[in-house]
């Protein structure tokens, strides 16, 4: 069966000859498209979705529903291929989403229910969330040199907190400041972290007499901050709210990812170099003004000032395919124009079908009809009218294994954003909730206990208001006026003629994200520079290029 939706007409796209076609505005489409005109390709850059982003989309309160509720745009269940008169066969692509088992549940209040939709248009709720920068990585230097970062402002995440299960939140002690302001660590436990901190400091330092062994360096980073003596408390922060590690590391039998103690460091020292790095963001951590489909927007507004072409509405429903070589040729529009490029990359959620007519040597084809499901990753998304935390707007909270319930493996991930950051309006939240997970069941199971921990599910009943919904006061939790709990797949697809980007990974920064990037560009143009220095007109009109706009 084929489902297609009626699309708005578009004209002949022209030129039909391109260096690269992308289909997909995902981050890492995106930055690709940047890199790839900043040294000159050719590109057009098509989207079947009537917005930017795609599975990174920042989307209003009804679009983000609908988008979770829907199928693909198109469906093509036929895997076949199929010839016409030219000199080129055709192979239908399938488009998948890679969002399932999404569930949603609001107050049945009729006064919240009406504010919701009333207000749907000012919300901008991330599909891949939660998602932060840190002050010094890999993504702030990107920006930069990019010119992505003056099409973009940020503000600084307020704090950064850790759930302790005898105590709740708590703040993470990340600078000498504020280890000897914090009021939940005794005193023998300040000495230790200061302690640990300037070992970790001397380390980085290059002093020989101070460093940190090779055997310390090459050994697991929980068995060395065992080995120190720290205690219990003291491991979880380092090792889950600084060094943001996913799997239990103390149960062998679950760990997925051991973390080294020589990456632990430089985690360690990433976080540290981010803390108040700038002035009006004391934090480690960055957030963009109207969400993280901005970040996406940047790198495709750097693209267009370099001539690439932007479509979106515009399904690719083929490709097609040289019938004496085998080779990729070009694609086929929902439109019915035939478009050629010298490559393609396609965004995750595309598979090739692997059908018989198609010849042994068509080996690229084959591999993307092989993706690889690394994983999954359960995300959730709750509204609230107060914070989690009084007098605190936007912040970071890590849930360490074994904080929920004994059997808990993975660490939880939650970011709150007000609406001082123009994602939702004023005197809301917005609560972002993700973990790993193995299946369904336990990535929905993760995510209920990480809200319940800080938040009362949505109050059922029908009523006219709910009086008593809110509190400031910290002996009430805010109550959820609506959520939603969905489940990504994770996948891979090997990098051939047909290239195919990385889906949303379950980390807080885009750290990871942009290493396979970067991989995926040197892999298609193994003799072009990612991003070159450029000194012309259109890269330096806004002296803005070489700074991250902060918003005060």
């Amino acid at each position: 069966m084929t489902e297609t939706l009626e699309y708005s007409p578009y004209p002949p796209i022209d030129p039909i000859n391109f260096d690269l076609i992308i289909v997909g505005t995902g981050l890492s489409e995106s930055i690709i498209s940047a890199a790839a005109s900043a040294v000159g390709k050719t590109i057009l850059h098509l989207d079947p979705n009537p917005f930017y982003g795609s599975h990174f989309a920042s989307l209003s309160f009804e679009d983000l529903i609908s988008h979770l509720n829907s199928p693909p745009k198109y469906i093509t269940a036929t895997a076949t291929a199929t010839t016409d008169n030219s000199d080129y066969t055709t192979v239908n692509l399938i488009q998948q989403t890679i969002f399932s088992d999404a569930e949603f549940n609001s107050c049945n209040s009729i006064e919240e229910s009406q504010f919701l939709r009333e207000n749907s248009r000012k919300f901008n709720l991330d599909l891949a969330g939660p998602r932060a920068l840190f002050s010094a990585d890999k993504t702030i230097d990107l920006l930069l040199k990019s010119g992505a970062a003056q099409y973009l402002e940020f503000k600084g995440i307020d704090a950064s907190l850790v759930y302790n299960t005898n105590e709740g939140l708590v703040n993470v002690p990340d600078s000498r400041g504020a280890i000897f302001r914090d009021k939940n660590l005794s005193l023998k436990e300040k000495n230790q972290l200061m302690k640990f901190f300037k070992l970790v400091q001397q380390h980085l330092g290059g002093n020989e007499d101070e460093k940190i062994s090779e055997e310390d360096m090459e050994s697991s980073f929980v068995s060395y901050l065992e080995k120190l003596g720290l205690p219990s408390k003291i491991k979880a922060i380092l090792l889950y709210a600084i060094a943001m590690v996913d799997f239990d590391q103390e149960n062998g039998g679950v760990c997925k990812d051991l973390l080294k103690t020589k990456d632990g460091i430089d985690r360690l020292a990433q976080y540290s170099s981010s803390v108040g790095r700038y002035p009006n963001a004391p934090g480690a951590l960055l957030y963009p003004i109207y969400g993280e489909g901005e970040l996406p927007q940047a790198f495709c507004r750097r693209a267009a000032v370099k001539g690439c072409i932007y479509v979106l509405r515009m399904p690719v429903i083929s490709l097609l395919i040289d019938k004496v070589t085998g080779s990729y040729k070009g694609v086929r529009l929902s439109s019915g124009q035939d478009l050629y490029s010298h490559k393609l990359i396609l965004d995750p959620s595309f598979t090739i079908p692997s059908t018989p007519s198609l010849s042994p040597k068509d080996f690229s084809l084959q591999m993307l009809s092989h993706v690889d499901i690394k994983g999954m990753v359960a995300r959730g998304i709750c509204i609230t009218r107060s914070s989690i935390k009084p007098d605190v707007s936007n912040c970071s909270v890590v849930y360490p294994p074994r904080s929920l319930y004994p059997d808990q493996v993975t660490s939880v991930r939650a970011l709150q954003i007000g609406s001082n950051l123009a994602v939702c309006p004023a005197d809301t939240f917005v609560l972002y909730f993700s973990t790993l997970c193995n299946d369904a069941n336990e990535g929905m199971k993760l995510l209920k206990a990480s809200m319940n921990a800080l938040l009362t599910p949505p109050v059922s009943g029908n009523t006219e208001s709910s009086p008593n919904v809110q509190s400031g006061s910290e002996d009430k939790k805010p109550v959820v006026l609506w959520s939603a709990f969905y489940i990504q797949k994770l996948t891979s697809s090997k990098f051939e003629a047909i290239s195919s980007t990385p889906t949303p990974d379950g980390n807080l920064n885009y750290v990871d994200l942009l290493d396979e990037t970067e991989k995926l560009f040197g892999q298609m143009y193994p003799n072009e520079e990612f991003f070159p220095k450029t000194t012309s007109p259109e890269d330096t009109m806004d002296d803005d290029d070489n700074g991250i706009i902060m918003e005060n």
